[in-house]
């Protein structure tokens, strides 16, 4: 009937510390009150001492008195017993946390130990030289379209970027593929015989 309760086939959760750290605030319980019983009690007997001292009873108020002292130090190691529980449930719960620290700090070790496995020091290095030579790649070309173009095609660019960026689709001309038409010899050396004697006439 016990076991009612218990779900099958799942461990549980509550461990061996969780257990020890149960009972002893139980048992820290149970002393304090006890503290609280005997507290009471005490000033009981103390009221009771002054009726009695009243009354001429000194030797059972002396008596009770001696009663009393003795329940004093019953209640000083009560006090002391309690400390000790008290410590020790601290003692035990921070140790739970170093030990979940140290889980924390072998995972992350075993993880850091995958990382490095899959990225070595080799595979960094390469990355960083193929990285750099992507960049010095990158810069002479750069380098050479900005010797290739000229002012007119610098401020053409801008333009197009400017437009580009204002939303604007420019179009621009289209440059001619067909090859030029080949001169025939004959009509060459005519086109310079008609230029020559218009040279003179001007020089004259």
């Amino acid at each position: 009937m016990g076991n009612v309760f218990v779900r099958q086939g799942r461990p549980s959760r509550v461990t061996e510390q969780d257990r020890a750290i149960l009972q002893l605030k139980q048992q820290r319980d149970k002393l304090k009150q006890y503290q609280k019983k005997i507290t009471l009690q005490l000033e009981k007997e103390r009221h009771l001492a002054k009726l009695l001292l009243k009354d001429g009873k000194t030797e059972r108020a002396l008596l009770l008195l001696k009663k009393k002292r003795y329940q004093d130090r019953l209640l000083d190691k009560t006090e002391i017993q309690i400390a000790n529980l008290e410590r020790m449930v601290q003692d035990i719960e921070f140790a739970q946390i170093e030990v979940k620290v140290i889980e924390g700090l072998k995972a992350g070790n075993d993880c850091l130990k995958l990382m490095h496995e899959v990225m070595c020091v080799e595979e960094v290095e390469r990355i960083l030289e193929e990285t750099q030579e992507a960049i010095e790649y990158q810069k002479q070309i750069d380098e050479l379209l900005a010797g290739w173009l000229t002012l007119e095609d610098e401020d053409a660019v801008l333009a197009e970027l400017q437009a580009i960026t204002q939303g604007e689709d420019i179009t621009l001309p289209e440059l001619p593929t067909d090859p030029l038409p080949a001169v025939p010899k004959g009509e060459t050396e005519r086109t310079e015989g008609q230029i020559k004697p218009e040279r003179e006439m001007l020089a004259a």
